[in-house]
């Protein structure tokens, strides 16, 4: 979006109507590991690359939608452990507030400025995209409630 480059083709994942036979793991065990998880403090994707590293009970999960019928993020809503904040715009504010305090120390790296005002502007993006559902009608981005939020 905010870049000279064209965007990056992506190679798709294999089309599989149910999990391999050598991750033959319960969808209820899954299920409680998502939870188990997030209640640690991991993100969507970090409960992912867990269940695809670790797994559960020491065997793999290679995608939990085909383990379990469900996404990760419909797992996290039907046991109330979903964050507070969407992981997409977290992870956006957490780079707004990186780049703010990076300008604090470093006036002159206009390179930087402009990285975050395209940061910004994304957030701002995303905050109209959210707004009403998982965030408050009210709510508008700003460096406190980032800082604040994180």
């Amino acid at each position: 979006m905010h870049t000279r480059r064209r965007g990056s083709s992506d190679s798709d994942k294999p089309v599989a109507d149910e999990p391999p036979e050598w991750s033959d793991v319960d969808a209820e065990a899954v299920e409680e590991r998502v939870v188990e998880l997030a209640e640690q403090g991991h993100s969507p994707s970090e409960i992912g690359l867990k269940l695809r590293d670790e797994g559960v009970q020491g065997t793999p999960v290679p995608d939990v939608t085909l383990a379990t019928d469900k996404k990760i993020t419909e797992i996290l809503e039907e046991h109330d452990a979903e964050p507070d904040l969407p992981e997409d715009l977290r992870n956006l504010m957490e780079r707004a507030v990186g780049l703010r305090e990076h300008m604090d120390e470093n006036p002159n790296d206009h390179q930087n400025k402009r990285a975050l005002q395209n940061t910004e502007s994304k957030i701002r993006r995303l905050v109209d995209y959210y707004r009403g559902d998982e965030l408050d009608t009210d709510f508008t981005y700003s460096y406190d409630t980032a800082k604040e939020l994180l």
